[in-house]
């Protein structure tokens, strides 16, 4: 007579021995597959170097420009903060971080070769104070610095404690012995280059005083016109531009200070207005 008890046990035994098998091949092509999926894949990306420039407003299009090149030759990311240059200098010397800096007036740099911020230095262009008017100067504004007394004239200006250009306006206004004067019945002080193109674009001011560079650029020179001011008193400035003392990718940067300083890189900035006395 059968033992059932027996057979039973045994075909229990049996099934158990094969399922643990079962689960040590799987467990190996598990390993495998895995061992095997790590092998295959591709190194990780090395991170890239990063640079940061301090940019004034009027000059970030060229920047931008050589930036882009920079970024191709270097494998590098490049970041450009903009505002006005007196708002960079003041980020610069709080945060003490940063490659470049390219303000809208030497005189920024000058200060921060004083301060030890900026230990090396190209020129790239010039820019140059100018009246900017509506298209056609339907008013027949002149570009005598008289014109900014007129009453008549709605007249915007940009406030020296922010801007390069503010600046330089109260530079040549004090020169000429009117600042006070104009400041009286100016309509309205704003932070920045950009700020003034839009005022006259949005046909809120008459007159504005502004770098040359901004009028030329494609969607402004459709809707305004410039006006030189004399030379002695609105002289071209060099654009200076400046590698910081903390700079964490130097080598970068000069890089980016010779292309930008390189017959290459002065041909850009004057495509956009910064070649000089025109």
């Amino acid at each position: 007579m059968l033992n059932i008890d027996k057979i039973i046990n045994e075909v229990i035994i049996l099934y158990l021995k094969q399922l643990h098998n079962i689960i040590i091949i799987f467990v190996l092509l598990l390993s495998f597959f895995t061992l095997n999926g790590c092998t295959n894949q591709d190194p990780p990306e090395p991170i890239k170097k990063e640079l940061l420039i301090y940019c004034g407003i009027t000059m970030t299009r060229p920047m931008r420009k050589i930036a882009d090149r920079i970024e191709q030759q270097e494998n590098c990311i490049i970041k450009i903060i903009k505002n006005g240059s007196d708002n960079l200098y003041r980020s610069i010397k709080i945060n003490q971080k940063g490659d470049l800096y390219l303000p809208g007036s030497e005189s920024y740099i000058e200060k921060c070769l004083l301060e030890k911020l900026v230990t090396e230095t190209v020129s790239v262009g010039f820019n140059r104070a100018v009246f900017i008017v509506a298209k056609g100067n339907p008013l027949n504004i002149s570009g005598n610095l008289n014109s900014l007394l007129n009453p008549d004239y709605r007249i915007v200006l940009g406030t020296s404690d922010s801007c390069a250009i503010g600046k330089e306006t109260k530079r040549v206004l004090t020169q000429a012995g009117i600042y006070e004067q104009v400041i009286s019945q100016t309509l309205y002080l704003t932070s920045d280059s950009a700020d003034l193109i839009k005022a006259i674009a949005d046909n809120k001011a008459d007159l504005v005083v502004n770098w040359y560079a901004t009028a030329t650029w494609p969607g402004n020179r459709e809707v305004m016109d410039v006006l030189l001011l004399d030379e002695e008193m609105a002289l071209p400035h060099k654009l200076i531009l400046g590698l910081l003392s903390f700079s964490r990718q130097p080598e970068i940067a000069r890089r980016f200070m010779k292309l930008a300083s390189s017959p290459e890189g002065r041909e850009i900035f004057a495509d956009y207005g910064f070649g000089g006395n025109r």
